[in-house]
């Protein structure tokens, strides 16, 4: 919880990333802000604030008086929503970047197979 980023998109994004890993499962509850806040020395405000963001994405909902719980279908989402971001973020650029050296996708392919095969 240091990289730059504002603490709050930490906060959802390690929520996130604990639903896309399994460790927290569809309509399991997520632990509360203060939880959150204690754990991560934080102000509850900020833990809130990276809960409701998700609240407000639809990756989870309010039980009145419960607690907060994983919306079914929101890993397939935040996979989807990622894969998305992953594809913007580094193949498009890839892609660019090949065209310009005349590398051909069956090129790039065999870069990546060597790259995989390497210890």
């Amino acid at each position: 919880m240091d990289d730059g980023r504002p603490l709050f998109l930490q906060i959802a994004e390690m929520i996130e990333n604990s639903i896309i890993d399994g460790s927290l499962a569809e309509e399991a509850q997520v632990p509360s802000t203060n939880e959150l806040a204690a754990f991560h020395r934080i102000n509850p405000a900020t833990a809130g604030k990276g809960v409701n963001q998700l609240v407000d994405d639809g990756t989870i909902y309010k039980r009145r008086g419960i607690g907060m719980f994983v919306t079914t279908g929101a890993r397939a989402k935040l996979i989807a929503r990622r894969r998305d971001q992953f594809a913007q973020q580094y193949v498009r650029p890839l892609l660019a970047e090949a065209e310009k050296l005349g590398l051909s996708v069956t090129d790039i392919k065999s870069l990546i197979d060597q790259w995989e095969e390497k210890p």
